[in-house]
């Protein structure tokens, strides 16, 4: 089993604790709270904190130019960020006792991740017998708005047999601004609202792999009911570890994965060639300038809503474990014929603009 591969995860139960809800919802104070009682029951703990380990290239935006108009793209680079924070989650998993090269040096802030796991590597903390070894926890603190970023913990917590659990932290949006705003270093108003529309809260009905998880409402100050109830969810997790899947299921399950982001991947190349194409027809029409302009940012939103729903549908809607075959080709037309009615709809109009 992957467990008793790993060097040091078979010596001691570990879990796996997403903390998930809008900034400023509480989290990073809840995981104090979480650590401080670890620490008096003898536990290894440490929080990892993605907004202190990911680099602040994952989220610069480039201006790119097309069909004469400029306009600011996000980058994407945070993806391959989160994935390394996870990586290095796993190589100490599988190396507790060293503190080895980060998996990716230029995706982690390497003195974060050395505060992080500085108490899990304190003298005598990794030495003992199997029978001595206290639980380990990690506590990963993030917003975690998607469900396929809380099924990327799932997935390694499964794959070396640990606890995994969740706690989403239900705050108001109001709250969540107002305490942003007295923050040192304040988060654009605009980002938690959007992320409203975004956050995906667990919902074991819908993703059974979701079923260990508690909500708390935050709105008001955390209780100590609210962290007797996440150390009870913990105790819980770490005395019910994940098994490990079986080869063909997780094998499965990936290749659902890569189906579903190929699509969405294939959608976008589809819609930038019929954004191209509606340009182009604009200038043969001799659209002004100005109407140029507003065709191009029209499109190119409706094409990020378009495929931000999309998304949704393939990565949220769907439970993560079904069984399911995606027919990349089919699903990849279909959804270009939906965006194509959208298309013609916003030329139609800008067309009927210049008249």
């Amino acid at each position: 089993m992957a467990a008793e591969e790993a060097g040091g995860v078979g010596r001691a139960p570990a879990c796996l604790c997403v903390l998930c809800g809008l900034p400023a919802a509480g989290k990073s104070t809840l995981a104090r709270e979480v650590l401080s009682t670890a620490a008096q029951r003898g536990w290894r703990a440490s929080v990892v904190p993605y907004d202190d380990l990911i680099l602040e290239q994952a989220f610069q935006t480039r201006v790119v130019e097309a069909d004469g108009v400029k306009r600011e793209e996000t980058h994407t680079e945070w993806k391959l960020h989160r994935q390394a924070v996870l990586r290095c989650v796993e190589q100490f998993l599988e190396k507790p006792q060293v503190l080895a090269e980060l998996p990716d040096s230029r995706r982690i802030n390497r003195a974060a991740w050395e505060r992080c796991i500085q108490a899990l590597l304190q003298p005598g903390a990794v030495d003992r017998s199997q029978a001595d070894q206290p639980p380990l926890l990690f506590l990963l603190d993030d917003n975690f708005y998607y469900p396929s970023m809380r099924y990327e913990v799932y997935q390694l917590a499964r794959k070396y047999s640990l606890g995994f659990c969740q706690v989403y932290l239900q705050c108001d949006l109001e709250s969540c601004i107002s305490r942003n705003q007295t923050r040192s270093e304040p988060i654009p108003t605009e980002v938690i609202s959007e992320m409203v529309k975004r956050l995906e809260s667990p919902n074991p009905q819908k993703n059974s792999w979701e079923t260990n998880s508690i909500s708390l409402n935050t709105t008001d100050d955390l209780s100590k009911c609210d962290v007797q109830r996440v150390m009870e969810l913990i105790c819980s997790s770490l005395s019910n570890p994940l098994s490990p899947a079986e080869v063909d299921t997780e094998q499965k399950e990936a290749d659902r994965l890569k189906c579903a982001t190929s699509v969405v991947h294939q959608t976008d190349q589809a819609c930038r060639r019929h954004i191209s194409e509606a340009m182009k027809t604009a200038r043969e029409n001799q659209a002004p300038p100005e109407h140029m302009r507003s065709l191009a940012a029209q499109l190119n939103e409706s094409k990020a809503t378009f495929l931000h729903d999309l998304r949704r549908r393939l990565f949220q809607e769907a439970s993560f474990a079904e069984d399911e075959d995606i027919d990349v080709e089919r699903v990849v037309q279909r959804a270009v014929d939906v965006f194509d009615r959208q298309k013609e709809e916003i030329l139609l109009r800008i067309t009927n603009e210049n008249r």
